[in-house]
Formats: structure tokens, C-alpha cells, sequence
């Protein structure tokens, strides 16, 4: 009998511990969800971020991945939030939001937010036939099927099981040297894990100096957001093109050799 109430105690007790866990993630997430005057961001998109005084945003064809990029919708809310709806850790390292799913599990990462942007771009301009990424050992992962919301969430999920920033340097082509630097091109670092940023857009001055947004998403899973640049407030969230052979993200350092384009 004495075994019968220990149980029955055991049972109750894991009971109130996890009622008492789901309503402190509850409280949690309607916290994250009040937005205040400081956490608004005043951009409805990207090529509406503001730029320093002389430059000018370079021409991009039409219909081009540069283009695409240029359109994507940001956030009200400048908070990067995780996966699961918690707030990220580090809430200083992100200029804007952009306006895309993370999903809810933990694979749309680093080199994931990358190929998700250019899978949305061929997507959205019915190029399914060239939505394709490679795993680490050459095996191909093409679209197929209908375009729904569940099997295009099922798609991505399986390439952001295999393929990752060692699988997308193979895949990629370098860009020599960096000043050719252009929206939709990536700095990769690839490794296990690596790390990889997508530059969202590129302007220049009259002399021909290059200024240019960075994007990413990181560990754990998250939203895409617009990069500060840790180097220089006056001019973030805008990089410019100097001498020195690193770009140093508030997260990461890239050397410049790590450009790479579709």
C-alpha cells in the first residue's frame, strides 16, 4: 500500500513540475511578444534601409536574385526570435528582421537561411526545375512535387537535414576578387559546424567605393535578420570594403577569400 501512495505522490509531483514548465514558457512567450518603442523597426524592407550620404544602391537586372532580395518584407519587430517562439540570447547583434519563416525545428541554421532565401527566389519566380542543393557528398536534392505549403516545408526540412556550409562551399563558385562583390553572393566558412552569411544588397559612391548588408541566421535555429557591423556604429548596418583581409560580424569573422556566388 505504502508503494501504491509513493507512486500516486511521484505522479502528482511530475505532474505540477510540468504544468508549472509550460506556464513559465507560456509567460515567456507572451513577454517576447509585447514590442516596445526601442524594439520597432521604422523599415518596411530592404531597400528602404537608409543609406550613408553619396552612395547609391547598384543597378541589379530585373527579375534577378538581387533584385528579389531587395524586396523582402522586414519585421515591425527587430527582436530575432528562436524556433521554438523564445527570444535569442543575444539581441545586439541584428539591425532588422526579415519577414520569412524559421519554421519549428531546429534546422534553419546558418548555410539553411542561405538556401532557403535562393530556394524562395526560384520559387517565387517558377524556376522549380532549379531548385537543387547538394549534400557533402554530391548527392542531389532537387524539388519535386506540388508546390504546397506542407510539402515545400517538408522539402526544405530534408535539405537543412543534409546539406550544410561544407556541402554549399562545393557547391558555390568563388568570387575573385572582392570587389566584385554583389546581392545574393555568400561568405562561407565551411566546417561542422562552419558558418555562412548572405549579402542582401551592395551601393556605391562616386568613387567607386563599395558599401554592402549582410544576413544570417545562427545556432540554435532562428530568425533571418540584418547585421550590425560591430566595427563601425556610424556606419552599420552597412560594411564597407577595406584593406584588411577580414569582415568581422558581431558573431563571426570572415576572411574576404570566403566569397562565393550561386
Amino acid at each position: 500500500m505504502q508503494r501504491k501512495y509513493f507512486f500516486l505522490i511521484t505522479v502528482i509531483a511530475s505532474q505540477q513540475f510540468l504544468v508549472c514548465c509550460e506556464a513559465q514558457h507560456q509567460q515567456e512567450q507572451v513577454q517576447a511578444s509585447t514590442i516596445s518603442d526601442s524594439n520597432k523597426n521604422p523599415y518596411s524592407q530592404i531597400s528602404a534601409i537608409p543609406l550613408p550620404e553619396g552612395y547609391t544602391r547598384i543597378s541589379q537586372p530585373q527579375g534577378s536574385f538581387g533584385e528579389w532580395l531587395r524586396q523582402l518584407a522586414l519585421k515591425a519587430d527587430r527582436r530575432v526570435f528562436l524556433y521554438n517562439g523564445n527570444l535569442k540570447a543575444n539581441q545586439d547583434a541584428q539591425f532588422a528582421v526579415i519577414d520569412i519563416s524559421v519554421g519549428d525545428q531546429n534546422l534553419q541554421q546558418c548555410a539553411d537561411a542561405a538556401m532557403r532565401l535562393r530556394a524562395e527566389y526560384l520559387a517565387a519566380n517558377n524556376r522549380f526545375s532549379e531548385i537543387n542543393f547538394k549534400d557533402n557528398e554530391g548527392k542531389n536534392y532537387p524539388f519535386s512535387g506540388s508546390f504546397t505549403k506542407d510539402n515545400w516545408q517538408k522539402y526544405l526540412n530534408q535539405v537543412f537535414s543534409y546539406c550544410g556550409s561544407a556541402s554549399l562551399n562545393k557547391q558555390l563558385k568563388p568570387v575573385i576578387p572582392f570587389t566584385q562583390i554583389q546581392p545574393g553572393h555568400l561568405l562561407i566558412n565551411p566546417g561542422f559546424p562552419g558558418h555562412v552569411v548572405t549579402v542582401m544588397d551592395v551601393a556605391q559612391n562616386k568613387n567607386g567605393d563599395k558599401i554592402y548588408l549582410l544576413s544570417q541566421s545562427y545556432m540554435p535555429a532562428q530568425d533571418v535578420h540584418i547585421l550590425k557591423n560591430p566595427i563601425s556604429e556610424a556606419l552599420s548596418p552597412w560594411y564597407h570594403i577595406s584593406e584588411k583581409e577580414e569582415v568581422i560580424t558581431p558573431e563571426y569573422r570572415f576572411f574576404k577569400s570566403a566569397l562565393k556566388r550561386w
